[in-house]
């Protein structure tokens, strides 16, 4: 019964904990990188489709993304949607490809992007602690309903907080990389 909960309670912080990761990949350093187009989303064939299923991305510089429709007709929805786009970045088309530029970020910049940063590492700490209360309440059910005794429910307590830890300490991890990544010159 306690390891089911720990296991599951466990399952879902790997969750977080690669959600946070992909949430992370989108925000833009200095370098290129086909995951800053992974959320893009193109006005076609009557539907949203994502960019990566529109067309060939691939980064042949440091600081270029380039992008090569599948069907030339779609040029212009993508590069509309990527002006749209949370990037802050402009398009260059020229018929056939479209390419994307990264500049170099500026101080500002990267002071707000490691703000940011660190909002998404808050939010997935808590994310994680939302996880542990949910384990607690599961285990404590347990507990009133005579299933496991005090002990055990005080054990599996002292186990769920050190998983808790381990979570996020992994979470603060990840946002120290990203923030030594951003702040890279």
């Amino acid at each position: 019964m306690i390891d089911e909960i720990l296991l599951d309670v466990e399952e879902r912080m790997d969750k977080a904990i690669a959600a946070l990761r992909s949430d992370l990949m989108g925000i833009r350093t200095g370098r290129a990188s086909t995951a800053l187009l992974d959320r893009i989303r193109v006005d076609a064939y009557d539907s949203q489709l994502p960019l990566s299923q529109m067309a060939t991305i691939a980064v042949p510089e440091p600081r270029l993304i380039t992008i090569r429709p599948w069907d030339v007709s779609t040029l212009g929805s993508i590069e509309k949607a990527l002006l749209k786009s949370d990037l802050g970045l402009t398009p260059n088309n020229d018929g056939k490809i479209i390419r994307l530029n990264i500049p170099t970020l500026t101080d500002e910049r990267r002071r707000d992007l490691a703000k940011m940063v660190n909002r998404r590492v808050e939010e997935g700490r808590v994310a994680i602690r939302n996880l542990r209360r949910d384990g607690l309440k599961d285990l404590e059910a347990l507990e009133k309903n005579k299933e496991i005794s005090e002990d055990e429910l005080y054990g599996a307590k002292d186990d769920l907080q050190k998983l808790t830890d381990t979570y996020v300490k992994k979470i603060d991890e990840i946002g120290e990389q990203k923030h030594a990544e951003i702040m890279e010159v």
